[in-house]
Parts: C-alpha cells; structure tokens; sequence
C-alpha cells in the first residue's frame, strides 16, 4: 500500500502534517464521511473535506481561496490538502506544505452582525487539547408561548 504526505486542517487547531496510506477508506476517515475535493488555489493542490460537512453541522474551519477576503466560500469540519497527480491525488511537496501551512495556520469564526457575516481569526487551541463545538448561530430558543 502506498502513503500520501498530507496537511489536516481541523476547525480551531493549525494545520499538522501526517503521512497516510493512499486510500478512499483513510480519506473518507479523515473528513468523517463522504470526500468532495476543492480547488480554490492556482497551485496542483486539492482540498480533501466532507462532502456533507454543512448539511451534517460539522464546525465552520476556515475559508478558502485565492481572494478569501472577498468571498465566504467556507469548508466546514476537517479537511486536508494534498498535492495533485496525473490521475489521483499525491502527497504535497515540502514548499507547498510550508506554504499552506502558514496559509492556513490561523483559525476563522463567523460572526453575524445584523445582516453581515464577519470573519475573525483566532489562535489556535494546542494539538491534543479536545474542544467542544458551539455553533456560531445556535437555533433561536422557542417562545414562552409555545412551552
């Protein structure tokens, strides 16, 4: 079985490298469910999410591409980058592992202001350090009328 050197992008934490085996069931492991792969940047890159990850309520992660100030493109729960094959995805080289890397190190929040949504960047909680996910627009509480 061959291996894939990778970037994990989870929400709230800095990007970790980790070498893998190559195959659909360590992927679809890694995003926790079904794979969709993006390609938000000029370089031979594929970002590797859940393809349910907002239908699901996974944790918003970060936004991606090229402008992303200027647009709110989002992947949400975790994800990987990884280079891009001929035919299949490869493991990333060492400049763009560093690059995305340092690309992707802070996390980002939404935050709704009136009829915006804001973006905030927030350091990253500590590898091994387990959080717990708050929605950023929790379901509105029912009315004392309907209890």
């Amino acid at each position: 079985m061959k291996n894939i050197h990778i970037l994990i992008v989870e929400p709230g934490k800095a990007p970790y490298e980790a070498t893998v085996p190559h195959t659909l069931e360590t992927m679809q492991k890694i995003v926790g469910g079904c794979i969709d792969a993006t390609y938000p940047y000029q370089d031979p890159v594929a970002l590797v999410c859940n393809d349910e990850g907002l239908i699901d309520g996974l944790a918003f992660n970060r936004r991606v591409g090229e402008h992303v100030e200027e647009n709110n493109t989002g992947i949400f729960g975790t994800f990987f980058v990884c280079g891009i094959g001929q035919e299949d995805f490869c493991s990333l080289s060492p400049e763009l592992t560093e690059k995305y890397k340092r690309l992707l190190y802070y996390p980002e929040f939404p935050v709704k202001s009136g009829d915006m949504l804001l973006f905030g960047k927030q350091e990253p909680i500590p590898q091994g350090q387990v959080t717990r996910y708050t929605p950023a627009f929790p379901h509105k509480p029912k009315s004392r009328d309907s209890r």
